[in-house]
């Protein structure tokens, strides 16, 4: 087994114990990474200089065994909406083509904090908007399972550099299953975290009620590791929730004797692909071999998720948005007068899903319209929010699947935007309750990957994990790996 490969928490051991340097590790990977990048372009931005420093100040740390993590010397790769001072940030929309931020994301100051390597900025869809990837300015990223199909998305460059073997984890952002759909699609494992767990300063935001950041990993111990490395208050954001951050990795060996398992009735429609149906339920099957106790329940509320989130995330896009208008930074177009410019400046800027989402979202807001809409969207939010709350009265986690099909082929769902926004529906409620969920290999669907999501009580990430990583062990589903073939 090649040295990128391995997960986390291997290297780590390598690197604690000095069979290798930081720099030997990351040069291997970044050769790898520069391979294999012409078939799945999981990239917008390489930093191979940059991560050649950073693996030189690591091995410094290891060498003096000071201020050493589960993360010194491991190279990771970071989704292209999180700031990162002198690298440029782009959100994958001509928009922002030249921005190069002033200062980095909370979330990558923890990382490199904990001497942390970063190889790059991963492509995604342009300001997290889609589930395919397809959407962004620059390339499409494609699946490593299959090189003719897409990786999901919105965080489907971070999702394919794991899989790929190109970074040990991956930073995405996850507003309506962005981290959780692509991690089903690719066959790694991704954690949205409770809304408020993990710092959202620095993230160059889509829907600011909606998006968190979370990792995307090669297996369950790496997330728990990730989740250390980034959790906590930051007065900086103040969404930020000032709640202790358990260490994740305490209790994830634990086993689930004795957890009570959820298993909701409308997460199992009979449109769904039954391939992914059957792995879900084998799945499920397995936990409750390995000793939890299922019980059937109801979210009556969660099936209105969809429309509600179409309603809710277009409006506080049109908001966030707004601030692109040429005069400040990223792209502008010069016009004769100040509402030419910015009418050219917008009309260049963004692309064709971006400016359907902004629309939307304007229509819901404007006067008139703001109660039809706007408000009956929140009204229907606090429903889904009492659903899961009275859900968890019940039971300890929540068992579904991840994404309703597995992994499309380009172009087949771009010209039928409803039918892309379906590709989200077993995500998407969680979003708008706040919980955390994880999604984790549990199958393969004509011969692609298939997830199970997992879904907690706030600010109960380390139960999610335990599930997780007592499902995973029990399996062989997270060691396989994807051939980058065509077919």
């Amino acid at each position: 087994m090649e040295l990128y490969e391995k997960t986390i928490h291997e290297v780590a051991g390598e690197l604690k114990a000095k069979k290798i340097s930081s720099v030997e590790l990351t040069k291997q990977v970044m050769d790898h990474l520069e391979k294999v990048e012409p078939h799945v372009q999981s990239f917008i931005t390489i930093t191979r200089d940059q991560a050649l420093a950073q693996a030189a100040e690591a091995d410094k740390r290891l060498a003096a065994g000071k201020d050493v993590t589960a993360l010194t010397g491991i190279p990771l790769a970071i989704k292209d909406l999180l700031c990162t001072k002198g690298v440029r940030t782009t959100c994958a929309s001509r928009m922002l083509e030249t921005f190069v931020p002033p200062y980095n994301a909370t979330v990558v100051e923890k990382l490199y904090a904990a001497g942390a390597v970063a190889v790059g900025k991963t492509n995604m869809d342009e300001f997290a908007m889609g589930s395919s990837t397809e959407t962004s300015f620059y390339k499409k990223t494609k699946n490593p399972w299959n090189l003719n199909c897409v990786p999901g998305g919105s965080s489907g460059g971070s999702a394919s550099s794991v899989s790929a073997d190109q970074a040990f984890a991956s930073l995405g952002s996850d507003t309506g299953g962005s981290i959780r759909q692509p991690a089903a699609l690719c066959g790694i494992v991704g954690l949205k975290p409770t809304y408020g767990r993990v710092s959202r300063y620095g993230l160059i935001a889509f829907a600011s009620s909606l998006d968190q950041i979370g990792p995307m990993t090669k297996d369950v111990e790496d997330c728990a590791i990730m989740m250390n490395a980034i959790s906590g208050h930051d007065p900086k954001d103040s969404t930020s929730a000032n709640v202790p951050s358990p260490d994740h990795l305490t209790d994830l060996k634990k086993g689930v004797k004795g957890l009570r398992i959820g298993i909701p009735k409308e997460f199992f429609p009979d449109a769904m692909n039954e391939e992914v149906s059957v792995a879900v339920k084998d799945a499920i099957a397995k936990l409750s071999g390995l000793g939890a106790e299922l019980v059937e329940i109801s979210l009556p509320t969660a099936p209105y998720g969809l429309a509600a989130y179409y309603v809710l995330a277009p409006s506080e896009a049109s908001s966030n948005l707004a601030r692109y208008d040429g005069v400040r930074y990223g792209l502008r177009v010069p016009g004769e007068n100040i509402v030419e410019m910015y009418s050219k400046t917008r009309a260049a800027g963004f692309g064709p899903e971006v400016k359907r989402r902004i629309m939307l979202g304007t229509y819901a807001l404007s006067s008139g319209y703001y109660d039809a809409y706007y408000l009956k969207a929140q009204k229907v939010r606090r429903l889904i929010k009492e659903d899961y709350d009275k859900a968890f009265e019940k039971v300890d986690i929540i068992a579904t699947p991840t994404a309703p099909n597995p992994a499309f082929r380009f172009g087949e769902k771009t010209d039928d935007p409803l039918t892309m926004y379906l590709e989200d529906i077993f995500t998407i409620s969680i979003n708008i309750a706040g919980v955390p969920a994880l999604s984790l290999p549990c199958g393969l669907a004509g011969g692609l990957p298939v997830g199970l999501q997992l879904i907690g009580k706030p600010f109960d990430e380390a139960t999610l994990l335990k599930a997780a990583w007592a499902y995973e062990q029990s399996t062989e589903w997270h060691k396989r790996k994807p051939s980058l073939r065509k077919d």
